[in-house]
């Protein structure tokens, strides 16, 4: 775990709600903003608070600096602690800082290798309006790293520092962008020669070779490439600081005469990219030639747009011109031509302010239509269209490693040209790594192997399964916990897929399961072909029903009432019935089906004495359809504004309708009241769920406590702990 302060080089540029703007923005990924969660402040909506945060920074007149403290916190490729483990790990790194009181908006990011979360800290106090500057922060956050790594079995990481500033920000360069520093490519290329000089003019030499100059900046030396980029000869080593040379070499001699070989070096820097398994000349010579073409083109289109504006404040100038030409004109007393000067001049100043913010409004047109990319975000964009050689340029990189974790992979030969199931495609990473949409959660391919995010529920698993059938073939390995591989094989078994696990336990397993699941198949089938008779409607152990809608039992009664009437040549005739194929016919008893009675005794009490019949017994059941459109329309209202609340708050549960296959003991957690429907939701493990209930069974349910242990039964039916149903 790395926890990292993110300083603005210029304080005008800090702003707290951009900066809560871009940690919220979900740019129209799924797997990027994970939980949101805002502490100290008075609301729990973001947008309320990042208001209240601007309006405490407001209080504190005399701060110079940053009122905006921007924490960082990355964690190991493969590591995905759970919410409660991040959200107490952000509270602890922000008590070790002594921000234990001020506001702050943590929003957690999943749409890159390294599982991260965003800090935006008020560093201004909401009570006190002090401004707190944490003292050397990189050392607290060092010491409280390590010791929430042994906390909570994290991966343990390296917190000495063994850099400088200046390499620290060469480094960052060289991984988010892909292209060589200057500071990088000196300490690769001719260091060892800079080190092994033994006199100023052999470095002054050295550093003529490569393209470079030596000289005097302030009380130190710089290093001066051919563009005039220049670093901190201290930045690059140590011991070519000035004090050092001086002390091997003696005083310093500036460089005096540039001989020939200066002008043609045999190397010299270049903004190029870094190297990798696989040469990118090609590639990067069309990302030159295509930013080249959007700086051209960006440009020219700014050049038309100024000029407009500049032609638009000539006429209103002029326009306002002519007007004060004709007041001076006109006749009428001083005080009326002081009033209509005053009006024209207002006026004119309206219009210079609308001709400017239409021209600013243009100009950021024009910067989002041609933006810069760098070498990296350029790969990504063309390996999101399908660029299999930008793809490969990312796998290659070095900083690019495999995936870790509950992974997936082929047992045979990979199969790269196949389709990957049906998964959307999300993002794709710096490193190459391909995040498809699956389900509520997600799925990365490295090329080599499948990794599944932590918590996938069974539509993940079988996605992921169906994206390696597709990718490797029938022949699958698969990495993780034992829980995750128990979920892999229950997943492949429920779907169905023609699956071989490379691995024998798993593939015993799978064996075991599979015949207990086709026969549960065949016998859903087989009584799905026969058909159940007329239902009866009777109900025997249920009191009241908990659905709003026409009369009847239970949220799925209907499913019984309507069965189905089988398939067409299911059963032979009757005169076929009872025989042998191949044998005389002979009277022999059988198991009767249906309606069909051996003995007078074996007649049914229904048949003697017959109730009420439904007359739609032929009609296919329906999902809720004992429910009313309102009460639909309402739950799903309810749902839906639930859930979005999820991403600003982190304390509420996910919500969703009742299925038939909620069935067992819930926790009663209350009634609410939505468009004149009542709703009763019960929580069970993680989830709430939300089931419409007319007004008698709402009476009913007000006498428990919230807490209490009811059970839900297949058809809607609510029962207490004592039996009593409702």
């Amino acid at each position: 775990m790395i926890a990292k302060h993110i300083a603005m080089n210029s304080v005008s540029k800090s702003d707290f709600a951009d900066l809560v703007a871009y940690m919220t923005d979900e740019q129209n990924k799924q797997e990027r903003v994970g939980f949101v969660s805002v502490t100290n402040c008075q609301s729990e909506r973001v947008d309320a608070a990042v208001l209240e945060v601007i309006n405490t920074q407001g209080k504190n007149k005399r701060s110079a600096s940053d009122k905006t403290f921007h924490l960082l916190v990355s964690f190991p490729a493969g590591e995905q602690p759970d919410e409660a483990i991040l959200k107490a790990i952000e509270e602890k790194l922000c008590d070790g800082l002594g921000f234990e009181e001020h506001q702050r908006i943590s929003v957690v990011h999943h749409d890159t290798d390294n599982l991260h979360i965003h800090i935006a800290i008020n560093k201004i106090h909401p009570t006190r309006y002090t401004s707190l500057d944490p003292y050397y922060s990189h050392k607290v956050l060092g010491q409280l790293c390590e010791k929430l790594e042994h906390d909570y079995g994290l991966t343990p990481v390296n917190h000495k520092a063994n850099k400088v500033r200046s390499e620290n920000r060469a480094f960052d360069m060289e991984h988010h962008a892909g292209v060589e520093s200057l500071l990088g490519w000196i300490k690769r290329e001719c260091l060892e020669s800079l080190q092994a000089a033994s006199s100023w003019a052999d470095l002054h030499q050295v550093m003529k070779e490569y393209g470079l100059q030596l000289t005097e900046r302030g009380n130190g030396l710089v290093i001066v490439d051919s563009d005039g980029l220049m670093v901190k000869a201290s930045s690059v080593a140590r011991d070519l600081s000035k004090k050092k040379l001086e002390e091997k070499l003696g005083s310093f001699s500036p460089l005096l005469t540039l001989s020939t070989g200066a002008e043609n070096p045999k190397r010299h820097y270049g903004a190029r990219p870094l190297k990798s398994r696989l040469d990118t000349t090609l590639l990067f010579a069309r990302y030159q030639k295509e930013q080249q073409h959007r700086v051209t083109h960006r440009a020219q289109e700014w050049r038309i747009v100024r000029e407009q504006k500049d032609q638009h404040l000539a006429q209103v100038k002029q326009a306002a011109q002519l007007k004060r030409s004709a007041t001076k004109l006109m006749g009428g007393s001083r005080i009326e031509k002081k009033l209509l000067y005053a009006m024209i001049s207002r006026g004119m100043k309206k219009q210079i302010v609308e001709v400017n913010a239409d021209y600013r409004q243009q100009r950021e047109t024009i910067f989002k239509k041609y933006p810069a990319q760098q070498w990296a975000d350029w790969l990504r964009s063309q390996a999101v269209k399908g660029d299999q050689e930008a793809l490969e340029a990312l796998r290659s990189r070095e900083v690019s490693k495999g995936l870790t974790g509950h992974t997936l992979f082929g047992g045979g030969l990979e199969q790269p040209h196949n389709a990957v199931g049906r998964a959307d495609l999300d993002s794709v990473t710096k490193t190459g790594h391909i995040i498809y949409r699956a389900g509520t959660s997600a799925v990365r391919d490295d090329g080599h192997q499948l990794s599944v995010s932590k918590g996938a529920d069974r539509d993940t698993l079988q996605a992921a399964l169906r994206m390696a059938l597709a990718k490797y073939g029938s022949q699958i390995t698969v990495n993780g916990s034992a829980a995750f591989k128990e979920k892999i094989v229950n997943a492949s078994v429920l779907a169905n897929l023609p699956i071989v696990f490379t691995d024998a336990a798993l593939e015993r397993q799978r064996q075991h399961i599979l015949p207990t699941r086709n026969k549960d198949n065949n016998h859903d089938e087989s009584r799905n072909q026969r058909g159940r008779g007329p239902a009866t409607g009777r109900s025997t152990s249920r009191v009241g029903s908990a659905i709003v809608g026409r009369s009847g039992n239970g949220l799925f009664s209907s499913f019984t009432d309507k069965p189905n009437i089988g398939r067409l040549g299911h059963q032979p005739p009757p005169e076929s019935r009872n025989r042998l194929r191949n044998l005389s016919d002979v009277a022999v008893v059988s198991f009767a089906g249906g309606s069909e009675v051996l003995l007078p005794s074996h007649v049914p009490h229904h048949l003697d004495n017959p109730a009420a019949q439904p007359n739609n017994t032929l009609r296919r059941p329906l999902s809720w359809a004992r429910l009313d459109s309102t009460s639909v329309s309402a739950a799903t209202r309810y749902i839906e504004e639930r859930n979005t609340q999820r991403i600003k708050i982190l304390d509420i549960a996910r919500h969703r309708l009742y299925t038939e296959l909620d069935v067992g003991p819930v926790v009663y957690a209350g009634i609410r009241h939505i468009e004149g429907v009542s709703l009763a939701l019960f929580k069970q493990q993680n989830e709430i769920l939300v089931i419409p209930i007319n007004d008698s069974t709402a009476r009913q349910l007000n006498r428990l406590a919230l807490g209490d242990s009811v059970t839900l039964s297949q058809k809607g039916s609510i029962k207490t702990s004592k039996g009593r149903g409702r």
